[in-house]
């Protein structure tokens, strides 16, 4: 298969991957470390007809990709840490209304301002609770430069497949990571577009069950006009308070994602063959991992690592199935626990779990990792 090799940096993957799903509209606003993603699509964007648009804030740019993307339009917004935190209302009205969009998170320090240009994982929970009520979520967590390409095409994907935003929770040190890469041609990617109704507009119906979990969307402005609201609403788009209408809704919306979750999970075994110890990890200190994997390894210690490459929603079979086998499981992640309080309800009693959480803004080095690993035989 022919590939472009070209370098470019984490930010400048995210950009360059929307445009080639098909993105047309980014609406956002700059905040350290994910400005690179703004700043690119504020050149590229124009090339391809698209739309670049800088708001006022963190709230208006998440409300002008909803609007965008009723019209027809794939959109991407971009942000790090406080503007993730303004994003979230309207995160909640793009769930509740069904909205197809990708927001990308660089993850840096916080809480607040925090460590503006420094690492962090810590938004990992608020890309699964960020915004109030009962949700489904999908979010996504490269860990290489090839892979923050193939999973923002995802991201386009699932987000016009289940018509919901999706998360793509990248981290300050691959954002800003260089290097010749190889993307394949433009004709080997696989699109998915949403689907559109295929009723005349006085049949309609934007929320209508009949045709599956995930109802057609039509576009406005190409004769189709409906109601569109943050609050409950019945298959009209129309708010609604009936007890029944609004708990089958709801069920309806968790379901798109656990209905299809062997679809959605994504993860990759790395030296697990015999492996007695396991790292659990994700993003850039996946890679730290793997290093200490690998020394670990040249010490006769049988361990393997679990990388999760979507964090939400977890492989939860797997993790209980390596839960009740390993010896130890060892989970880095530069924040307080937030991905451990998850794994210790599912290990319970089954085995120990050894965690390394660094907040200071340093990545975690795989000597750190090593030690432990060292430390759990």
């Amino acid at each position: 298969m022919k590939k472009s090799v070209r370098f470019y940096s984490g930010a400048e993957l995210v950009g360059k991957a929307a445009i080639d799903a098909g993105c047309r509209f980014f609406g956002g606003y700059p905040i350290t470390p994910s400005s690179e993603i703004a700043e690119y699509m504020s050149v590229e964007m124009p090339k391809v007809n698209g739309t670049y648009i800088q708001m006022e804030d963190e709230i208006g740019a998440m409300g002008s990709i909803i609007g965008a993307s009723l019209t027809g339009a794939k959109v991407l917004t971009a942000t790090s840490g406080p503007g993730f935190s303004l994003k979230q209302e309207n995160i909640g009205y793009a769930y509740m209304a069904e909205v197809p969009c990708v927001i990308c998170n660089v993850m840096r320090g916080g809480p607040s301002t925090g460590l503006p240009t420094a690492l962090a994982q810590a938004d990992i929970m608020q890309a699964k609770w960020g915004t109030h009520g009962d949700h489904p979520v999908i979010a996504l967590t490269p860990a290489y430069l090839e892979e923050i390409y193939e999973l923002t095409i995802k991201a386009f994907n699932f987000a016009e497949i289940y018509r919901m935003p999706i998360m793509l929770l990248l981290d300050e040190v691959i954002a800003h990571l260089s290097a010749a890469i190889e993307l394949p041609k433009k004709e080997m990617l696989v699109i998915k577009d949403r689907r559109k109704p295929t009723v005349p507009p006085e049949k309609y119906f934007p929320y209508d069950t009949a045709y599956g979990d995930v109802p057609p969307m039509a576009n406005f402005f190409e004769g189709y006009r409906y109601h569109v609201t943050g609050l409950s609403h019945d298959k009209t788009g129309f708010p609604t308070t009936d007890p029944d209408l609004v708990q089958a809704d709801q069920e309806r919306h968790l379901r798109k994602v656990k209905a299809n979750i062997n679809n959605i999970i994504d993860y990759e075994y790395y030296q697990m063959k015999d492996a007695e110890v396991i790292v659990f990890a994700y993003g850039s200190t996946a890679r730290a991992a793997r290093v200490a994997v690998d020394n670990a390894r040249k010490l006769g210690i049988k361990v393997g690592m679990m990388r999760f490459r979507v964090i939400w929603p977890l492989p939860e079979t797997e993790i209980l199935k390596l839960c009740s086998k390993a010896k130890a499981i060892i989970i880095p992640e530069m924040n307080m626990g937030q991905l451990s309080d998850v794994i210790e309800r599912y290990a319970a009693d089954r085995t120990k779990i050894l965690r390394i959480n660094h907040v200071g803004g340093v990545p975690i080095h795989p000597t750190d990792i090593c030690n432990v690993i060292k430390e759990a035989i």
